[in-house]
Order: structure tokens, then C-alpha cells, then sequence
């Protein structure tokens, strides 16, 4: 799939749905994964939100305080997450993650770079194969 095709996918269309403000939020978990196009599919977004993009997510949805005790807003079924906050705790600071994103198609994506970090970090099974996806991705990018 080509980073050209993303807004075409019914869960970025859902996303795209809720106007949030655009510099107050960015994509996190596998999403940029998508976004660059090293996978086809998404089963649901996770979103780190702050300033006016968190207080639209609240007036959408409830919240509720994470384990981790940051806030959360679930959307359209689950599959959509709004997080102001990121996991583990005292490790991320969501403003610069924000800051920092990759713009694709007019919507912020936290950097491959962090992304690697938390999956590395988090080194959980299922995290395995995008791990292999990203690192195959800077090496095939450091050969250009």
C-alpha cells in the first residue's frame, strides 16, 4: 500500500470525521507503521492528544483514567484511542512527540524513530514483527 492511499482507509476516514486540531494531536502506535506504508492493514489508531485536540476528544467521548493514570477516550468502537498521556509513564513527553511528527497526508504520525523505541521498550510478542517492518525499513533507507 503507498502512503498516498492512507486517508482511504475507513479508520483514517473516521479519524479525519472528528476535526480535531491538527497540531495537537499525532498518531502513535502502529499507525505511523501504516502511514509509511510497511503494512496493509489496521485493526484501530492510538492518538496522543494535548491543548484543544484533547479537550474536542473529551466532549466526544468519555473518559477514563488508563492503569497508568493518564486519560483515555475510546471512539467508534474501539477503534479509535485518545490518549493525553503515553506508556510507561515519565518515559514519553507527548508534546514533543507531537511537535516532532512526520506530517503524511495532512495528519501528524510520531516519528518511525520513536515508534521503534516504544516497541523495543515494550518488546511485547505481537510487537516482534513491525520491530523487524521499521528496522528493515531504515536499512533498506540507509542504502539510497
Amino acid at each position: 500500500m503507498s502512503a498516498g492511499s492512507i486517508t482511504k482507509n475507513p479508520i483514517i476516514q473516521k479519524l479525519l470525521s472528528l476535526n480535531l486540531p491538527s497540531g495537537d494531536f499525532a498518531v502513535f502506535g502502529s499507525g505511523p507503521i501504516f502511514a509509511h506504508g510497511l503494512k496493509d492493514s489496521l485493526r484501530d489508531l492510538d492518538l496522543i492528544a494535548r491543548g484543544a485536540a484533547w479537550e474536542k476528544a473529551k466532549m466526544l467521548g468519555n473518559v477514563e483514567e488508563t492503569k497508568l493514570k493518564f486519560g483515555e477516550v475510546v471512539l467508534f468502537d474501539e477503534e479509535i484511542s485518545v490518549f493525553n498521556g503515553w506508556f510507561p509513564a515519565g518515559k514519553w513527553n507527548i508534546d514533543e512527540l507531537i511537535d516532532s511528527a512526520e506530517v503524511i497526508e495532512g495528519i501528524r504520525f510520531v516519528r518511525l524513530e520513536e515508534v521503534l523505541k516504544w516497541k523495543r521498550m515494550r518488546n511485547a510478542p505481537k510487537d516482534a514483527e513491525h520491530i523487524r517492518l521499521i528496522e528493515e525499513y531504515f536499512k533498506e533507507k540507509t542504502k539510497i
